[in-house]
């Protein structure tokens, strides 16, 4: 069974088109191992040799075994899509982060601020004072 790729028209068309997924998904992959169960087990009356028998479990035994991996990538690529919308739609969450970022950094410029300030009045004050001496020393021509 191929999902098509669809954009659904409200989020909870996309919510049910998910959960349609993945139960469809689970039940694939439940069914196509009871049936690999079945198949373990021998049958005594069969119209086929055993040789051909064997064959043909052998050969729907990987053909269920594909389905069950199919069914697996399947979710995989259901979990991929949710990731994805919620990285896509998480609004609020993006938006408190986008908040928390601005608070830290303007915190960080607050900080750098006053040190800057902080190393200016500190220089300001050495060059008066080496001003002065220089100046007021007998090196001066």
């Amino acid at each position: 069974m191929a999902h098509q790729r669809t954009l659904p028209q409200s989020k909870e068309a996309l919510l049910k088109s998910y959960t349609t997924r993945l139960k469809d998904d689970v039940k694939s992959m439940l069914e196509n191992f009871e049936e690999i169960v079945k198949l373990a087990k021998a049958d005594s009356e069969t119209q086929l040799s055993k040789m051909s028998q064997s064959e043909l479990d052998t050969f729907e035994m990987h053909v269920r075994a594909a389905n069950i991996v199919r069914a697996g990538e399947s979710l995989m690529k259901l979990v991929s899509d949710i990731k994805q919308y919620l990285i896509l739609n998480d609004f609020p969450s993006v938006n408190e982060a986008i908040t928390q970022n601005s608070k830290l950094f303007r915190t960080k410029q607050v900080e750098c601020d006053q040190k800057l300030m902080s190393l200016r009045d500190d220089m300001a004050a050495d060059l008066y004072d080496l001003e002065e001496e220089y100046y007021t020393s007998n090196y001066k021509q």
